[in-house]
């Protein structure tokens, strides 16, 4: 069967518009793709992150009448741009299997993959295997804040640890460090679909015994061996109280999904109760290593 498939391009601020104006229009799907080519980050835990320009994608049945939709995006706040309106024609696929198809295994430091279904690394007896899907939630370590907090993983010994993932979206960093020898981690977000995914996933990579997924009002935990939140910077600045009061005395602190100029500020958040060591930047984004002090 064939579809097609109408994609625009808007500023982030007229997506709502666009999306409601697809949906009423009688698209049976409406997707957001980048239109500029910015990762995107693990977001606030609730949150939905967006780039500056959207490409909004709606999906109808081929018999759509192409100028009656053209004409209700016209009729939409912030979308009347014909010249950027295009239409094709697309086959029925596996959707899925087509997104899961643009990524392959990713090593992470020494030792730590992540391996979609289907796939395979070369054998070795170091290597530590995450067996992940794109999905739903956010997360899957294509963008430089996932990856710096996988890589300070992979470089640091959490064996026999107590770890926490402060918004984990698909729990990929509590993941990593339950199969890098973690005891036991605690999985926070306020997304109930982030917390569904990451249990998910736990269950698929065998390490669900060693890891809870809870809401943020769920979170008890004083005496944390390691704490990484990977978020942005605002809610990181927020979150410094309930962050430091979760790691015991000397344990580190590992933060990400700011921007490069953010550090400094972030860092001075944490100063009075945390030592700061390291800032490790990437395509202008970091990571922030804390110490709790003792």
């Amino acid at each position: 069967m064939a579809w097609l498939e109408i994609s625009l391009s808007v500023d982030r601020a007229a997506v709502a518009a666009a999306e409601e104006t697809l949906e009423t229009l009688g698209a049976l799907a409406v997707t957001l793709v980048d239109a500029a080519d910015h990762a995107v980050l693990e977001p606030d835990p609730g949150s939905t992150p967006l780039w500056p320009v959207v490409q909004v994608r709606g999906l109808f049945e081929d018999s759509v009448d192409r100028q009656f939709v053209v004409g209700g995006l016209r009729g939409a706040p912030g979308v009347d741009r014909p010249a950027q309106i295009r239409w094709r024609e697309v086959s029925d696929r596996d959707w899925a299997r087509a997104w899961m198809d643009r990524f392959g295994p990713m090593r992470f430091g020494r030792r730590l993959w992540i391996v979609p279904s289907g796939m395979t690394i070369p054998p070795a007896a170091e290597n530590v295997e995450i067996s992940l899907d794109p999905g739903l939630a956010f997360g899957t370590g294509t963008h430089p804040t996932t990856a710096l907090c996988l890589e300070w993983l992979d470089a640091h010994d959490v064996n026999g640890q107590r770890v926490i993932d402060y918004g984990c979206g698909s729990g990929i960093l509590g993941i990593a460090a339950a199969l890098l020898g973690a005891a036991w981690v605690d999985c926070i977000d306020n997304d109930p679909q982030a917390l569904e995914a990451a249990a998910a996933n736990a269950e698929r990579n065998g390490i669900a015994g060693r890891m809870a997924c809870h809401a943020p009002e769920d979170l008890s935990v004083k005496e944390a061996d390691a704490v990484l939140a990977n978020i942005l910077a605002g809610p990181l600045i927020e979150l410094e109280p309930v962050l430091t009061s979760c790691a015991r005395p000397g344990a580190p602190i590992v933060l990400s999904g700011l921007l490069e100029e953010q550090v400094q500020e972030v860092a001075a958040a944490y100063r009075v109760n945390c030592e700061v060591k390291h800032a490790e930047v990437r395509d202008g984004w970091a990571r922030l290593d804390l110490q709790k002090r003792s």
